[in-house]
This record gives C-alpha cells, sequence and structure tokens, in this order.
C-alpha cells in the first residue's frame, strides 16, 4: 500500500480513534496520566466532528464547489469525455439519504449523457484492476455500451491504480490520438485533485462534474449538530481527497 492511500486508512476517524485511544492506554499505564487524558479527548473529537453533518457540509462541500455542476447545455464541446474510475458514497445521489440502488448518479451515467448531448465523440475511461479480476475501465466501458454508447466509440486505458496515473496514461492515450481538448468526468467532491493533476500537460481539461452529493435534502430533518453514523461513514472520502491533495501538493505533483 502506497502513502497515498495509506494515510487516508491511518485518519479514517474510527481508525485513528483506536490508535490514539491504545497509545493513551499505554501512556496511563506508565503514569503519564494527563498525555493520556489529552489522546482520549482528541480521539473522541475527531469522531465526534466527523460524525456531524454540519462539518461534512463544510469540509466536503467547500471542495464540491471549487468547479461547480453545470446543465448539459452549459458545458462546451470537446474531442473527448475521460470518465475516471471509482465511486464516492455508492453513487447517491445525497449522502444525506439512505442509499436508493435504483436512484443513483454515477460517473459512467454522466459521461453517457454527455455523449447523448453531443458534447464529445468518444469517450476514454480509465482505471485498473485492484483484485487482479476486470478493471475498472471495463466494467465502465461495459455500462457504457448499455447506455448506448457504441464500443468502437470507448478507448480503454486500464493500467492507472490512482488519480496521477490516471492522468499520466490517459494523456498518453490522448496525444496518441491526436485528442487535445477534453471533458473531465469524476465525483464534484474528486475534481479539485483530479483537475490539479490533469492540468500543465499541454491538454486543455475542462472539467465537468457529476453533481454534488454533499447538499442538505428538501424538506431535510436532519440536525446539523447532531452525530450521524451515515455521516461519519461517509466522511472517509472527505478525508481522502484532502489527505491526497496535500500528499500530491508535497511530491510536487500538482
Amino acid at each position: 500500500m502506497n502513502l497515498t492511500s495509506w494515510l487516508p486508512q491511518l485518519v479514517i476517524p474510527i481508525n485513528l480513534a483506536g490508535a490514539l485511544v491504545v497509545i493513551a492506554l499505554l501512556f496511563f499505564l506508565i503514569r503519564w496520566r494527563k498525555l493520556a487524558a489529552l489522546l482520549t479527548l482528541t480521539a473522541v473529537a475527531w469522531v465526534v466532528g466527523w460524525s456531524l453533518p454540519g462539518v461534512t457540509l463544510w469540509a466536503g462541500g467547500y471542495l464540491e464547489q471549487r468547479y461547480p455542476h453545470q446543465a448539459l447545455e452549459k458545458i462546451p464541446d470537446a474531442q473527448a469525455i475521460i470518465v475516471l474510475g471509482g465511486h464516492t458514497a455508492n453513487n447517491r445521489k445525497n449522502w444525506f439519504e439512505e442509499l436508493d440502488t435504483n436512484n443513483t448518479l454515477s460517473r459512467v451515467d454522466y459521461a453517457a449523457a454527455l455523449y447523448a448531448a453531443g458534447k464529445a465523440p468518444q469517450i476514454i475511461v480509465s482505471g485498473a484492476a485492484f483484485d487482479g479480476g476486470m478493471s475498472e475501465a471495463q466494467m465502465m466501458a461495459r455500462s457504457l455500451e448499455q447506455l448506448h454508447v457504441p464500443s468502437n466509440k470507448i478507448l480503454l486505458e486500464r493500467e492507472s491504480q490512482n488519480t496521477r496515473e490516471n492522468a499520466l496514461f490517459s494523456i498518453n492515450k490522448l496525444r496518441t490520438n491526436g485528442i487535445t481538448k477534453v471533458l473531465l468526468v469524476t465525483s464534484s467532491l474528486h475534481m479539485p485533485r483530479s483537475m490539479a493533476t490533469f492540468e500543465n500537460r499541454g491538454i486543455e481539461v475542462i472539467p465537468a462534474p457529476v453533481a454534488p452529493q454533499i447538499l442538505l435534502p428538501e424538506h431535510s430533518d436532519v440536525d446539523l449538530w447532531i452525530p450521524s453514523w451515515r455521516t461519519l461513514h461517509a466522511s472517509r472520502s472527505i478525508i481522502k481527497e484532502y489527505v491526497g491533495l496535500i500528499v500530491y501538493w508535497t511530491r510536487g505533483w500538482i
């Protein structure tokens, strides 16, 4: 596991809180009681903080609004659509609602809608296989075909295992095919890191994020300051993006 994927796992609220409590117990046993108490309070605050819908709306909403979602008719034409692998919060339309598998909006759905609207004549799907089976690119290609995108209009990039490799390998494929202007499709939450990674590589990249997910539903009874297990679980996606931005920046990738 590389640093980019290891750090988010460490700071996931439950994981970090568990580690801090174990360390606090060790400090308590060697009579460093004040430090043990401080670590325990930090663990509780980290878990409770990320379980609050208000914190999610602030931290995640900030990233989602960096590149606002636009109606199809406002998105300019390009030579191709790039779809990055992955899914955020199981593609649910709203993080604060129960998952309805019959009412989701994925990156593939949005890419197919862009293609159907004539925004680009072909689609590139990017993502490797993480379990030795079918790659994300292959799975997305199959889904696109089911959404009436012809197979000869789909290019596959099946080697990338993270956002940086999505950019490197996809751009190589773009150049091979003489493509210089693309629409980039990913979740609104993932778009800031994606755009930062794709920019300044000799290709004009236009953000086309899927509709934001971190919004209070209409007629919502969600209390912003009451802890929620669903909010706590979803927070890992937000944490992953902030950690990813920091790691990519320190490594000079963005």
